[in-house]
């Protein structure tokens, strides 16, 4: 179970963005080393930092990356098997007068320039979940979003998985936990929380609510409803379990769509186009710093 809380604490780290940008940047300088996680009892923090010029991507695994440099989720990548278990240490510097916004288009060309990387886009109908408005009340809390505050002067986003549960840092006051018997989320909005619930579930989740806000939640978790909604991260993180742990899945469920009806949502079962990402070329190994 730690082992699992520290796979999904990583996957949770780079999911907050969904815009697509045109403009095209690099990072100035920027060192590729590979990452491991030593210590497996340990409490394991994992995610991505902008303080000033300086960025910091710490244990990420390349479909990771990917899917922050093509701004889409994990699931719309297809690569080969080892970009879900291989993990980075990236240290890189803003260019001058450049925005954390365009860290994507940064790691975009890391990628094409250190690894090698060439992909193409296509679409494919698939299962998905549709996120709709379900039966009242509708239990979110709207949260007040200061437009005109100034950015913060530090942006990190990180993961940290352990014993105790696991706990996401999405910057600026946006956070998800999931510990003491209950999934709690601060600040999101209808796009972010089916970006994090579909890691949990079994197919991928559309967000069709027309919620525009920002908002908390909560609802409640049983340990047998936790042991299946992990398995089910670890699969969505390319991760190969025991049989012992697939056969968990049999009786298990599936936890998030009585969740979503706690807070007044509903999941429907439906099949629609998704944009996939497909990578013709990669490297395991980055070039030389």
């Amino acid at each position: 179970m730690k082992q699992l809380c520290a796979v999904v604490a990583s996957l949770l780290t780079l999911g907050s963005v969904a815009s697509h940008a045109q403009e095209r940047l690099e990072f100035e300088v920027a060192s590729v080393k590979p990452y491991s996680i030593t210590q497996a009892d340990a409490s394991v923090t994992l995610g991505a930092r902008v303080d000033g010029a300086q960025v910091r991507m710490v244990g990420l695994t390349m479909r990771d990356l990917l899917a922050s440099a093509y701004r889409v989720k994990v699931y719309q990548i297809v690569a080969p098997d080892w970009v879900s278990t291989e993990r980075y240490d990236i240290n890189a510097k803003l260019p001058s007068g450049a925005s954390p916004e365009k860290l994507p288009e940064m790691t975009e060309a890391l990628l094409k320039d250190r690894f090698a990387l060439r992909m193409h886009r296509e679409k494919k109908e698939m299962p998905v979940y549709a996120l709709l408005i379900g039966k009242p009340p509708l239990k979110l809390t709207e949260v007040v979003v200061d437009k005109n505050a100034p950015p913060p002067a530090a942006v990190e986003v990180s993961g940290t998985g352990g014993a105790n549960g696991l706990s996401v840092n999405m910057g600026n006051g946006s956070s998800y936990s999931l510990a003491g018997g209950k999934f709690t989320a601060k600040k999101i909005n209808a796009a972010t929380a089916v970006g994090v619930l579909e890691r949990f579930t079994d197919r991928p989740m559309m967000d069709l609510t027309e919620l525009k806000g920002f908002y908390d939640f909560e609802f409640a978790v049983t340990p047998e409803e936790l042991q299946t909604m992990m398995i089910r991260a670890a699969i969505s993180a390319g991760v190969q379990l025991p049989p012992q742990a697939l056969r968990l899945l049999d009786s298990g469920g599936n936890p998030i769509i009585d969740a979503v009806e706690q807070v007044g949502l509903k999941l429907e079962s439906r099949r629609m186009p998704v944009e996939m990402i497909v990578i013709d070329q990669i490297q395991k190994t980055p070039t030389d710093n």
